[in-house]
């Protein structure tokens, strides 16, 4: 059998478990466990860890970054052992799940966390250097969506310099996570974002 065949093989299979794993809305799963009902009917309706939040659960936000960000981890480590193609497929994949999660009618979260999780999972520098990027952009602004922007679009930066073979992956994530950001790239424009604590 043509080895191609084999290796395409695997990166179907390795795309479809790292989307299927994105698509687990642990921020739905665990307010709801933690009984504060459906986090699509608080606050902006997202099902990230911002949102959740504002439920006044610092535990669940945190629980809910810990398992989003998990979900990249995962995926990224499962991937590892088929070398880099399976891996930058891995990546792609697990935020793709994340935000056009299969289970809620293709409508999930940013992926924020889960980017972050495919960092430091990609290598540790990446994820720390992100991490600090959104820490300073947001305690300065106290605008969440506009520090997730800014550690994304740096993400590739720190990719260059420590993992460049998966910079294009790092590229192609901050695009789709800036998709994910437009209504909140508008409000920043209009200056009617919501900041942090209110």
């Amino acid at each position: 059998m043509d080895p191609n065949i084999n290796l395409l093989a695997f990166l179907v299979i390795i795309g479809a478990l790292s989307y299927l794993l994105g698509s687990i809305p642990f921020g739905l799963l665990i307010t709801r466990m933690g009984g504060r009902g459906d986090i699509r009917e608080i606050g902006s309706g997202n099902i990230g860890a911002t949102n959740v939040l504002r439920t006044g659960s610092k535990l669940l936000a945190l629980l809910t970054v810990l398992c989003d960000g998990g979900k990249g981890i995962v995926a990224i480590l499962l991937a590892t052992r088929l070398g880099d193609s399976a891996v930058m497929v891995a990546a792609i994949a697990v935020i793709i799940g994340h935000i056009f999660p299969i289970w809620l009618g293709f409508k999930g979260g940013k992926a924020v966390a889960t980017a972050g999780g495919v960092y430091f999972a990609l290598a540790w520098p990446i994820g720390i250097g992100a991490a600090l990027t959104w820490l300073v952009v947001a305690f300065a602004t106290r605008y969440s969506s506009l520090a997730a922007l800014i550690a994304t679009v740096i993400a590739p930066i720190f990719a260059y310099f420590w993992a460049s073979n998966f910079v294009i992956p790092t590229v192609i994530i901050a695009f789709l996570i800036i998709y994910r950001h437009k209504e909140n790239i508008e409000r920043l424009i209009a200056r009617t974002e919501t900041k942090i604590g209110n």
